[in-house]
This record gives C-alpha cells, sequence and structure tokens, in this order.
C-alpha cells in the first residue's frame, strides 16, 4: 500500500515524530544523558519503523518535504543574528584563539575524512560526510549539505548524515568529561571564578518574550533571508557558490551589529532563539522522517571506520592542542571538554559536557562565555567555508 503525504500532512508527521522523540527521551535515561536532541530520537525511530513497513510490503510512505528548506533557513539565519561584534571584542583574544583551533580541526577532519574514504576505496564525499560535514557541524549542517551530496553522486547522503551525527553526538558526549577530568587532576588545576565579570558572562537577563517582540524579529529573519538570496546571486554571479544558508547569515548578522552601532533597532536574542529553535526542531524531523535507511546498509562499515578514527583525532587534537593553546589553566581544561562536545556533535553537548566538569571541581567562567560564541555561531561560517572549498577540490 503506498501512502502520499503532501507537504501540510508531512510537517504535522514531522511535529508528531518531535514530540514522541521527547517523550521516548523521558522514559530513557541515556539519551537524555548523551543530550540526544528530541527529533533525532523520534526521527531515528520512525525512520527505524519506515523501513520495516517497507520491506515487508506493508506500507510506502511518499513525503513531501518542501518545508524541509524553509525550516533550515530559519535556524540557520537566527544564529547568524548572535553574531555581535561587540560581544566578540568583550571575548577578547581567547574568542579568536580557540575559533581558529576549531577552524583547524574543521580542515583535519574533512582532509581525515577523504583520505580513509579514498583508502577504503569509498566516494570521496562519504569523506566530507563522516568529516566536519557532522563532526563539528552536527545534525543541522548535514541535513542542509545532504541535498548538495546526493546530486553530487553521493548516494544516501541523507541516512549517511544523520547517522554520523548521531554517532558524533554520543562520541563527543562520552569522551567529552573524562578528558576534562584527567586534565584537571594530571595537572592540579584550581578554579578562579573571581578573576571574571559574572553579570556580563551570564547576561543580564532582561529581554523579555511577548507577541510583539517574536513578530518584529520574525520579521527582521524573513528580511534576512530574503535580502540573503539577493547576495548569494551576486555571489553566484562572480563565480563563488557557497550554501544559500550562509549569505542569509551574513546578512542578519550585518542586521544586528548596524542595530547595535546607530542605536536605530535592537534584536531581541530570546526571541531569535525561540524562533530558531523552532525551524531547527522542524527542519530536523522533517529531514530525519525522510531517512531511507536501506541505503545506508553498504556505507556502514566504511563509515564506523572514518568515525572511530574522528573520535580519537578529536581527543587527541582536544588535548595536546587546543588545551596548550587556550592558556592550560583551569578554565581551558573544561574549554577542552566542552569542544569534544561540538567538536564531534553539538554546542549543547559542549555545554553538557563542561557542565558535568563544573559540577565537580567548580566553576569556569570563560569556558562558558568562549565556547558558546564559537560553537554557536562563529564555527558555522568557517565551517561552510571549509566545506565547500573541499567540495569543489573533489569535484
Amino acid at each position: 500500500m503506498i501512502v502520499k503525504l503532501d507537504m501540510m500532512q508531512t510537517a504535522a508527521l514531522a511535529a508528531i515524530v518531535f514530540y514522541f522523540g521527547g517523550y521516548v527521551k523521558s522514559k530513557v535515561p541515556i539519551l537524555y544523558k548523551f543530550c540526544i536532541p528530541d527529533p533525532v530520537v523520534g526521527g531515528l525511530i520512525f525512520a527505524a519503523a519506515n523501513l520495516i513497513f517497507r520491506e515487508t510490503g506493508l506500507l510506502t510512505l511518499e513525503m513531501d518535504t518542501t518545508l524541509q528548506s524553509p525550516f533550515m533557513m530559519i535556524f540557520f539565519t537566527s544564529i547568524g543574528f548572535t553574531a555581535s561584534i561587540e560581544l566578540i571584542k568583550r571575548g577578547g583574544l581567547q574568542v579568536i584563539v580557540f575559533w581558529l583551533c576549531a577552524v583547524v580541526l574543521c580542515i583535519i577532519q574533512c582532509g581525515i575524512g577523504v583520505t580513509l574514504a579514498k583508502i577504503l576505496g569509498q566516494n570521496p564525499l562519504l569523506g566530507l560526510v563522516t568529516g566536519s560535514i557532522n563532526m563539528t557541524g552536527g545534525h543541522g549542517t548535514g541535513a542542509a549539505f545532504a541535498p548538495l551530496l546526493e546530486d553530487l553522486g553521493l548516494n544516501g547522503a541523507m541516512t549517511a548524515a544523520m547517522a554520523a551525527a548521531t554517532f558524533g553526538l554520543v562520541a563527543g558526549s562520552l569522551i567529552g568529561g573524562p578528558i576534562g577530568r584527567f586534565l584537571i587532576e594530571r595537572n592540579h588545576l584550581q578554579p578562579h571564578p573571581e578573576k571574571y565579570d559574572l553579570d556580563f558572562v551570564n547576561g543580564n537577563g532582561d529581554e523579555k518574550l511577548s507577541y510583539d517582540s517574536l513578530m518584529k524579529n520574525f520579521a527582521f529573519l524573513l528580511a534576512a533571508i530574503g535580502l540573503g538570496a539577493v547576495l548569494a546571486n551576486f555571489f553566484k554571479r562572480h563565480g563563488i557558490t557557497l550554501p544559500a544558508y550562509v549569505s542569509s547569515m551574513i546578512i542578519a548578522a550585518i542586521i544586528l551589529n548596524l542595530g547595535q552601532f546607530t542605536q536605530k533597532w535592537t534584536i531581541n536574542q530570546k526571541a531569535v532563539e525561540t524562533i530558531g529553535a523552532i525551524g531547527l526542531n522542524m527542519f530536523l524531523s522533517l529531514a530525519l522522517i525522510n531517512l531511507r535507511l536501506w541505503e545506508l546498509l553498504d556505507l556502514a562499515a566504511p563509515m564506523l571506520v572514518i568515525l572511530m578514527s574522528q573520535t580519537f583525532i578529536m581527543a587527541v587534537y582536544a588535548m595536546f592542542v587546543a588545551y596548550n593553546l587556550c592558556g592550560r589553566d583551569y578554565d581551558s581544561a573544561v574549554i577542552t571538554a566542552g569542544f569534544c562536545g561540538f567538536g564531534l556533535g553539538a554546542t549543547p553537548n559542549a555545554m553538557a559536557n563542561m557542565r558535568s566538569v563544573v559540577e565537580r571541581f567548580g566553576e569556569a567562567p570563560r569556558a562558558f562565555f568562549v565556547v558558546p560564541i564559537v560553537g554557536a555561531f562563529l564555527i558555522d561560517f568557517a565551517n561552510a567555508i571549509v566545506i565547500t572549498t573541499f567540495i569543489n577540490y573533489i569535484v
């Protein structure tokens, strides 16, 4: 039996799957421990059920995922509205150093992935899927690039991307805390929270959510997406091809900083974060319910080899490069634990890793300021450029 769902029915199904994932996560502690996103939990369960229905001939679902792209644009554009130059300046040299560490990691991840894919006789694009696209980028970046990789000849790119990103989430959560603890205990490090401006690090918390603030900031976001399309066409005419969301992120950053400079308008970060979270959850849910797990069978073994290698490289790089460059102090050890979280998974994993370390050893305000700035938006710009450069080289 074949069942066809239009785009609104598919979106409704995605929303149901999202909340189902949250329910399952609340009942399975290990999923909460590893910070697996609700849409990933629900989406993978649905994809597994869909595989069984398809293989047994009981049911074949044909879903219209037209709304997946708009939700993706909403999410990534919301990240652009966090790119405050003033915030980066106040973060100082530490933010720049950590960002450069993360950029170099993106290059290493893509290089390792492509090299191992070639050695294993696989499409080198699979190396990018198991590289910074899904390691540093996570599910969002993986789902965004998968259609392009499909068009370039990598069959099952979306399924492989979601599998790689999920592996990264778990691996990043597993190694981050132990590495942070090892560095602290080996080097006899002690916290010094009194050195930092905690009000600045934690924010002033005075932003309020209301219909007016949500509507105003949603309008800003749509304007950034619209102007981003114009910028993307400008880049394309000059021979520069970037993912569609990058140009919208650039416009969003310009709107934010121009408003701060002229003081003519403000961006409510809570409103933007709320809108972006809705976009991300719907985007991932739509991507995951349409996974074709049957396309992953031939890629499973090569992917596992590459992903295990990426985990080892992440651990070594974090311990011997990031920790030393970020200051070799207590906060640097906590930053290193967080780096493992978003270098293999996502920023929430980084925050969870750091929280587990400070709950045992003491506060690290600098870490909780630096890591979100880099993980939440700075690295996305750089990672998109790194990925695009590798794609152009391979193709």
